[in-house]
């Protein structure tokens, strides 16, 4: 569904992403883990062709990352997340289903459909003025699943969810996970990523340390947390 064919971002002298090679497979659930400034975001960047590679090649389902036509089934939420003050979830959620080429009738099933996946009913007519961060949360991951997206990329999801949030995201994502949706998971918050992914890339200073299935890279006794330090002291020697 996703590969990066050898890529590399150049900012001037600086290597953001360095002749990155990696596929993500149709239904697999990949967390890309990483630490501030290791070149997560250049990737994704990358991937929703916000920004262009310096060298190499990518593709979604067989289309050029270059190209509009591949980000069609493509659903994604922005870590910094920003909903206009003046926008009800619902307003919102209706600009967004017009980019995904759903209109009248068919969007306003769709709208529905979403505002109760995401737990936002009797909420989503409210301005996102009066929304806490985490009910933002809820719109935006709404707009990134609007017309059941093939791909998902997620940034930091559960971001100023509580407890109750987290645990229905969790539960958003399995349903997803039963539909083989792909999904693309870039969090911090590792115990979390434990529970929702099956397979795990580790980039650092621009390189991919390691990209495979959790269970193969965690060692006996370790936790994800204590892989992922392991590999990051490795490469930093």
């Amino acid at each position: 569904m996703i590969s990066f064919d050898h890529v590399t971002k150049n900012y001037g002298s600086l290597a953001a992403v360095d002749n990155v090679s990696l596929t993500v497979n149709q239904g697999e659930y990949l967390a890309l883990l990483g630490p501030n400034g290791a070149g997560k975001t250049t990737l994704v960047r990358m991937l929703l062709g916000f920004s262009k590679p310096t060298q190499g090649t990518i593709s979604l389902n067989g289309t050029s990352a270059s190209h509009c036509a591949s980000r069609i089934h493509l659903g994604f939420l922005a870590e910094q997340l920003r909903i206009p003050p003046y926008l009800s979830g619902r307003e919102f959620l209706s600009r967004h289903a017009t980019l995904k080429g759903l209109s009248g009738l068919e969007a306003n099933k769709e709208i529905d459909r979403i505002v109760a996946l995401v737990g936002m009913q009797g909420k989503e007519k409210k301005r996102s003025a009066t929304y806490s961060k985490g009910m933002r949360q809820r719109i935006g991951l709404g707009a990134a699943l609007l017309g059941k997206p093939k791909i998902v990329i997620l940034d930091e999801p559960v971001s100023g969810l509580d407890p109750m949030g987290i645990r229905d995201f969790r539960t958003i994502l399995e349903h997803l996970k039963d539909e083989g949706t792909t999904l693309i998971l870039s969090s911090h918050l590792l115990s979390e990523v434990e529970k929702t992914c099956t397979t795990a890339a580790i980039i650092y200073k621009g390189k991919i340390l390691v990209k495979d299935a959790i269970e193969s890279i965690v060692k006996e006794g370790e936790s994800l947390e204590d892989m992922f330090v392991r590999y990051i002291e490795e490469a930093h020697g």
